[in-house]
Order: C-alpha cells, then structure tokens, then sequence
C-alpha cells in the first residue's frame, strides 16, 4: 500500500449495558451491533465505518469490561476490548447518565488514566434537556469535555462525530481506494469453526474462539487485505434450528446473521467435516439459495476426516459427501481445510478469485441463445394444457446498473410466450444447460421471465 498509515480508529469501551453497542450502531448509521439489555450480549470486536463528519473514520464496539457477566468469557472480553483500545487514536468511555456514576466506572477511569490514548467521556441515555445536568456528575471522574449524548434518541451524535473528526489526524487520500472490499460472510450452524477459520486467515485471536456453541453473537466485520486485495470478512452468529433457539439474542442473532448473508458480496458456508452435512447445514445452503448468493463451501475440521486414509482419497471422499447432501448448490466449490492446523486455510482466496473471474467471464448474447436453442431442439419441453408449450423467443444477459459490484450475478432475461408453461425441472436442465458450457462456478444462476406473444401468432397458438 502506497503512502503512510494515518490511524483514524476509535474504540468504543465501557461496563456493560451503558449503550455502547446503541452508540455504535448510531455512529456507523445502521444496525450492525445487537442491542439489547442483557448484559454482556456483545462479546467481539465489531468494526465499521462512520461517515457522519467530513471524513470517515473506523470505529470498533467491544464487549462490557470491569464486571462479570459472564464468567467464562470476561477474561476474553477484556483482551478485546484491551486490543481494540491499543489500536485505537481515541477511545470513547461510555456511561450511564441515567445510573450515574458506579463503582466500576471509578476502576475503569483509572484503568483508562493509565493508557496514552485521548479519552472522550461520553454520558449516554441523556434523552431529553431535563436530563441534561445528569452529566455533570461524571466531571467528578477528570475526563473533559463530558459529552451529554442520547444513542437511542440520536441526541448530540453529529457533534460527537464532529468533534471526533477534528482531534483525529488527516487522511492520507493516497491511501483511499476507490475499489471498495469484497464482502464475505462466514455462515454455519454453531460451532463449526468459524471465528477459527478467520482467526486462522489473520494469523491473530481476533474473534472470541470456544467450545461453547453460540459463542458469536453478532455479526463482527473483520477487514484483510491479502495481495492488493481488500476484504470485508463478516463472521456471523451460528443459525441453530428455530426450536432449538432458547431466547430473543439468539433469535435476534439468527436475523442478524440472515442480513449478513443479504450484504455480502459472497457467502462461505462452514461445514463440520468429521460430523458430516446435517440437516441444519442443509437449511442453511438453501437460505444461500433462497437469496441468490454467491458461494462457496468450506469444509473445515478436515484433519479430522479419515485422517488414515490417503490424502486424495479422503478429498475425493469429503467432495462426493458435500455434493450428495448439499446437491442444490452444486455450482458451489468445495475447499477441505483445518482452521487449528492452518491446512488449505489460505485456498479460500484461491475460490473467492475463482468465483470473482467466473461471474465476469459470461456468456455472450449470441452464444447463450445457440446453447439455449440446441438445448430446447434436444429435449423439447413438455406439453401443458391444451398441447400449448413454452417457448423462447429470445435470451439476454440482464445489464447491472451497479458496475463496482465485485461479484456480480448471472441473471438471464428470457423472452416467451408464457412462463407458466415452463416447468421448474426444465429450468433446471435449462441451467445445466449453460453449466456446461460457461460453469458459472459459485454463481447462481437467475432467470427473468418476459412474456411476449410470438409475432404472426394469435391467441391460440
């Protein structure tokens, strides 16, 4: 990367349930962090951008520090927050104004004191005027100015980012690419491995890893760039079946990852290789169908597969598994990995690339409707009622308004008589059709109907 690095990060800390995650929703413009009051909802770093003031800047969310909400994760939670506030330029302490000051804010003030970073103490649920003297309070703690904001009610952001922006350094434009990241989100049924899998791709802890399913509950935003690449990583909460979903975070966290699978640019769906495909993985592959995504599979643990069996049979092996249970994303590729051993890790950029140049390198009008006759001449559709059949006047590519889209879909425009003639199994052999020709590999392929009567024929033919 050309040009010096200009650090405009800041870390948003604080006890838990003071509003952190609200305020950083607020900050980034949209709902990336769960909001809720139970404490210690939030566990990992989650990152995004604010574009609230002249010039952008990155903000990260951490998990509830200086109480126990959780023992087995507040240990992790406080390495988090302590990573993210080491590489933050400022660091914004959030309190409840309406609580007012605790003990644990006191320790977390001298805790603060200690680091070299410019603290902003930020007295949030400050939700109309009246409450406005409830900040004062905090003057007591020695951070100033104390901003008086209201994350819920969206009271005193603007100024906050603002200010914020002033005290940050100048971008260095030399280092703004105009090609924005390629979004990949990692979805999976739980504990599957993969905040282990991205900590693997960063050689870094960086997302929360344990044996307890459900240990992610929000959707984290993990930045790389591998080559001259730029990548958006979102690991995602594990999707458990709906009935096995024991209360609102873990439904709140199945949404947000749903809405992360919408967002991304390509989808890696995680599988246990030793455990097999499961009916939830299946569930899941047919979510990445539903939504047209782009996607991949990786099948992690692979160092647990028939791990005495040679290499090329266990891949062969592991491949026919993912293709029998997985059979309705077929277009998919299948990469065999092991996130604690590091194995294959790094060929997920190998598919990503592999599907980026499929998806850019299409058919052309002209070939695409020879395929589509000599498909049509080779195995007629069959007749509806009244001996009508459905027939294809023409096919085009769709023409994507938005040409910075990484990965862009194959969607083809098909101009018939009657759409209701076309039954789903030949649209399948339709696709496979043009599989054959152009395999498309990871993209899903999309067909637009356009019922047109067939110049010189009239109603009945």
């Amino acid at each position: 990367m050309s040009g010096r690095f200009v650090n405009r990060t800041i870390a948003i800390v604080g006890r838990p349930n003071v509003g952190k995650s609200a305020l950083f929703n607020r900050l980034a413009g949209r709902r990336i962090s769960i909001v809720h009051d139970q404490p210690g909802v939030t566990r990992d770093r989650i990152s995004a951008e604010c574009h609230l003031s002249k010039a952008p800047f990155s903000i990260v969310d951490t998990g509830g520090i200086g109480s126990n909400p959780d023992d087995t994760f507040s240990q992790e939670i406080e390495q988090e927050a302590d990573i993210a506030m080491e590489a933050a330029k400022i660091i914004l302490f959030v309190v409840d104004a309406q609580e007012g000051l605790t003990p644990v804010d006191h320790h977390l003030a001298d805790y603060l004191r200690k680091t070299d970073r410019q603290i902003l103490l930020i007295a949030n649920k400050v939700d109309e005027d009246s409450h406005s003297m409830l900040a004062d309070e905090f003057s007591a703690i020695g951070f100033n100015p104390v901003f008086a904001v209201s994350a819920a009610h969206n009271r005193g952001i603007m100024e906050l980012a603002d200010y914020i922006n002033c005290h940050l350094p100048d971008s260095d434009d030399s280092e703004i690419e105009s090609r924005p990241p390629i979004k990949i989100a990692l979805v999976g049924r739980p504990n599957v491995g993969k905040s282990s899998m991205i900590n693997a791709l960063l050689e870094d802890d960086r997302t929360i890893v344990s044996d307890v399913a459900g240990t992610t509950r929000d959707a984290v935003d993990v930045p790389l760039t591998h080559g001259d690449i730029n990548y958006v990583f979102i690991d995602t909460a594990g999707i458990r079946p709906r009935n096995k979903q024991d209360n609102s975070i873990e439904i709140f966290s199945a949404m947000r990852a749903k809405s992360s699978i919408r967002r991304a640019d390509l989808c890696a769906l995680i599988i246990d290789a030793a455990q097999g495909i499961t009916a939830q993985d299946r569930k899941i592959a047919g979510l990445l169908a539903e939504y047209d995504q782009p996607c991949l599979i990786m099948a992690n643990k692979f160092d647990l597969f028939h791990p005495d069996a040679q290499k090329s049979d266990r891949l062969a092996a592991m491949i026919d598994e993912v293709r029998d249970g997985l059979f309705f994303i077929q277009h998919a590729p299948v990469i065999a990995a092991s996130a604690k051993t590091g194995e294959s890790v790094r060929r997920l950029f190998f598919g990503i690339e592999q599907i980026r140049k499929a998806a850019w390198d299409g058919l052309n009008t002209g070939l695409l409707n020879r395929i589509m006759q000599e498909a049509l001449v080779a195995h007629p559709p069959p007749s509806g009622k009244n001996n009508k059949r459905f027939k294809l006047l023409y096919a085009t590519m769709a023409q994507h308004s938005d040409t910075k889209r990484p990965i862009p879909s194959a969607e083809f425009i098909l101009f018939c008589n009657k759409r209701s003639l076309l039954p789903q199994s030949y649209e399948r052999y339709l696709e496979n059709s043009i599989r054959k020709h152009c395999a498309y590999t990871g993209i899903p392929i999309r067909f637009t109907f356009r019922e047109r009567t067939p110049r010189g024929h009239g109603k009945n033919s």
